[in-house]
């Protein structure tokens, strides 16, 4: 988006995208994957605020499909399963209660999927009218520059009273369906777009100029491989899961969330070093978008989710699919 971009800006996009059709993109599993990651995909690009709302809003509708029920129409949804550091929603009885955090949309969402414990430990997730004044979000908790116009802040749940046609689907639902992992696949999805875009911004920045020298033209040409492969793991990966969808890709998603990531870091470690300072320090919309992939990737969970990956290795559970 052009600067100045603020989180009403991002907010009242994603709105026209969802009134105008744009984001009636195909559920995952159902033959169109590689076109639905496309299109989360081409919004990375563009903007990741504006994608991180728009992947949170597509994958929430794909839940409610996935459990049978359908959105509220012209809703802006989010889905907010965050629990971090002690954190999370409390589903006691009737009454929804806890901090969540990095609830992305927190002032901009009509609608959100919130993921919360019982004292039984259960799982239960819950379609939750964001309009309840027992709703409260908390300002100034989100302090980064990168992303900073996603929106994101706690939100503190007050006893929110809950009737049972707020649950959605059963117990360990969220979890536990094959949508979970098709939905991280997604995020990948957007995360590649953002690096792809950064480094198309990359490409301008050197057609502008006196002409790029051959330190540039390497480390173009070697993101322009990495991304190239990036993309058909991404391409392979959706063809796997429609062609299959009652598989368990676990270790498909995990291997594709870490390759996309790994492209991440090398664009965000390449690109400046072929730009130089200039457009890092003249140009708003182009240093923004570096800042918001450094946050944005830090979903994935680095070492932890390669150590994880490993162990599933390690226990012979890598045979899921044949190699392709």
């Amino acid at each position: 988006m052009t600067p100045p971009r603020d989180a009403a800006a991002v907010a009242r996009e994603l709105r026209r995208l969802v009134d105008n059709g744009s984001l009636e993109i195909p559920d995952p599993g159902l033959g169109r994957t590689v076109e639905r990651w496309a299109a989360l995909a081409s919004l990375g690009s563009r903007d990741l605020t504006l994608a991180r709302l728009g992947e949170g809003h597509l994958d929430a509708i794909s839940i409610l499909h996935q459990a049978g029920r359908t959105a509220v129409p012209g809703a802006l949804y989010g889905v907010w399963a965050a629990r971090s550091g002690g954190t999370g929603a409390v589903l006691t009885g009737d009454a929804l209660s806890g901090t969540v955090r990095f609830c992305s949309g927190a002032h901009s969402l009509d609608r959100a999927l919130v993921a919360a414990l019982t004292p039984s430990g259960d799982s239960v997730l819950v379609d939750v009218d964001l309009r309840d004044s027992r709703i409260q979000r908390k300002p100034d908790t989100w302090q980064a520059v990168g992303m900073d116009a996603s929106d994101s802040a706690d939100v503190v749940l007050d006893s929110v009273p809950i009737a049972e046609g707020d649950k959605v689907g059963p117990p360990g639902f969220y979890v536990g369906r094959p949508g979970f992992w098709w939905g991280g696949g997604g995020v990948a999805a957007v995360w590649y777009g953002g690096a792809r875009g950064l480094v198309d911004r990359a490409v301008e920045h050197l057609r502008s100029g006196q002409g790029p020298d051959e330190h540039q033209l390497a480390h173009l040409g070697d993101l322009e491989a990495t991304l190239a492969a990036t993309a058909s793991l991404l391409k392979a990966t959706a063809r796997l899961i429609d062609e299959a969808p009652d598989t368990d890709v676990l270790r498909e998603i995990w291997i594709l969330r870490a390759a996309v990531e790994r492209a991440v870091r090398a664009t965000i470690d390449q690109v400046p070093r072929i730009t130089g300072p200039t457009p890092l320090s003249r140009d708003r919309a182009f240093a923004q978008a570096l800042a918001d992939l450094q946050v944005y990737v830090r979903q994935h969970h680095a070492e932890r989710d390669l150590a994880a990956l490993g162990r599933l290795i390690s226990e012979g559970k890598d045979d899921a699919w044949p190699a392709r």
